[in-house]
């Protein structure tokens, strides 16, 4: 079912960490950019722990805005053995990295100038 209000900025980024977190994606953090960078508005950053485990974020994120939002990545790059998967909705890139490699790249300190937008995983209680 495709929802008639158009979702942006805040309220997609929330919403992509929020499928992340069904699929139990880790330390997921939002990052917000505005202000600072051309790019995005915001990161929204996440941790699986196998390439299946990339590939099922990956694939809940992108069906998820697909039926419920109507959105589709203007980009999706990276492979599973890269360890590093991007979708890109414009205003929002969402980063899915192997614990490994997100921490070789470190995008929060790369960003430190960056708020962080508040999400609490759903597991989190």
């Amino acid at each position: 079912m495709v929802s008639s209000k158009v979702i942006e900025g805040e309220a997609l980024a929330l919403a992509a960490a929020g499928y992340a977190d069904e699929k139990q994606a880790e330390e997921i953090t939002v990052l917000d950019l505005r202000g600072i960078s051309s790019i995005a508005d915001y990161f929204v950053v996440c941790t699986g722990t196998s390439t299946p485990h990339l590939k099922a974020i990956r694939r809940e994120i992108s069906e998820k805005l697909g039926e419920e939002h109507g959105l589709k990545a203007r980009a999706s790059d990276g492979n599973p053995e890269s360890q590093w998967l991007v979708l890109d909705y414009v205003d929002v890139i969402v980063h899915i990295f192997h614990r490994d490699r997100r921490d070789s790249y470190s995008l929060e300190n790369l960003w430190s100038d960056a708020g962080r937008v508040a999400f609490e995983p759903a597991s989190a209680g």
